[in-house]
């Protein structure tokens, strides 16, 4: 068995599954029925928040798998692994930023009328609260 040749299928796979996954997240997203900006953004904020939550913990695990993988193989593998655990690593480190920055930037392109929390994602109809 190739381990390399092993790991380049998965990898050609992962690359369709996350092609997959974000025409589905836009799909979801057109089929919410949106009456309004606010809420079409509300509802993308929400799908986004839950693909990242998922998508960070699997890119963790896979990140230390593949490196306690590679520390038995030989050292070719080995150096490959360490590098491939790296990108995971990278890879949620930015995917866990956005899911912070997400609501807050989602909240400043359509504000609400309704009341957010910290780290929400905004919910509401996209009008902007009557200013006294």
């Amino acid at each position: 068995m190739d381990v390399y040749q092993t790991v380049s299928r998965i990898s050609k796979l992962g690359r369709y599954a996350v092609l997959l996954s974000f025409v589905m997240l836009m799909l979801n997203i057109s089929i919410l029925n949106a009456t309004s900006i606010g809420t079409a953004l509300s509802g993308l904020c929400t799908q986004v928040q839950q693909f990242l939550g998922v998508a960070l913990v699997l890119m963790i695990l896979l990140a230390a798998v593949t490196y306690a993988v590679g520390q038995i193989m030989g050292a070719e593998t080995r150096a490959r692994a360490t590098v491939w655990a790296t990108a995971m690593l990278t890879g949620a480190v930015i995917g866990a930023i956005i899911y912070v920055i997400t609501p807050y930037i989602i909240s400043q392109i359509a504000p609400t009328s309704g009341v957010t929390t910290a780290g929400a994602c905004p919910t509401g109809t996209g009008a902007a609260p009557a200013t006294p």
